[in-house]
């Protein structure tokens, strides 16, 4: 009895101190990054506020809105490309320089079947297509793309907004834009 006292007490002790030891953000939880993370080789580090998800015409349901907004708060962050990854509606925002707005409107959305996935891996993907578009304060477009996520074989109908936010990502972290050089230009392309 004594013993798994003392076990115990080790256990909670070790686990406390693995905590502070290793400190880690939530996800979508905003803050200051180093200077270091600067993406694309740019002088500016810029940071980013993330506008609702805009389900267009579609019937997207609400737990897909929901899904792909935190997801992208997430691999947002997980890029370090920004500063500060702001929600929408944080108050906050209007302090920060050098701010710029992500849009992102789902354009196409083809609801799948997970039994119809693990029984067949020909039918029943899930996929989402969305049309993103960086912005300045000014609402000067400084990027514009169309990006697609979806799942095919295993996994849940919500994994297409992982992979939806991971793609919106990866294409924001690859793509080299500057707003001071040239205030018309846009980026476009497909993925």
């Amino acid at each position: 009895m004594k013993r798994s006292r003392r076990y115990s007490w080790i256990c909670a002790t070790a686990i406390v101190a693995i905590t502070f030891a290793f400190p880690h953000r939530l996800p979508g939880q905003t803050g200051a990054l180093n200077s270091s993370g600067a993406g694309s080789g740019s002088a500016t580090q810029f940071s980013v506020q993330v506008d609702r998800v805009n389900p267009a015409d579609l019937e997207l349901a609400p737990s897909f809105q929901v899904a792909i907004y935190e997801n992208l708060l997430e691999e947002l962050n997980k890029t370090r490309r920004f500063s500060q990854v702001i929600r929408d509606g944080d108050r906050k925002a209007i302090e920060v320089p050098n701010l710029l707005v992500l849009k992102t409107t789902v354009v196409k959305y083809t609801p799948g079947s997970e039994t119809r996935r693990a029984v067949t891996t020909v039918s029943g993907a899930t996929k989402l297509k969305a049309r993103i578009e960086l912005l300045t304060r000014e609402r000067q477009v400084v990027l514009d793309r169309t990006v697609n996520g979806d799942v095919r074989f295993f996994g849940s109908n919500l994994r297409a907004t992982h992979n939806l936010a991971r793609n919106i990502a990866k294409e924001i972290k690859k793509s080299s834009w500057s707003v001071s050089e040239q205030p018309t230009a846009i980026l476009t392309g497909e993925l």
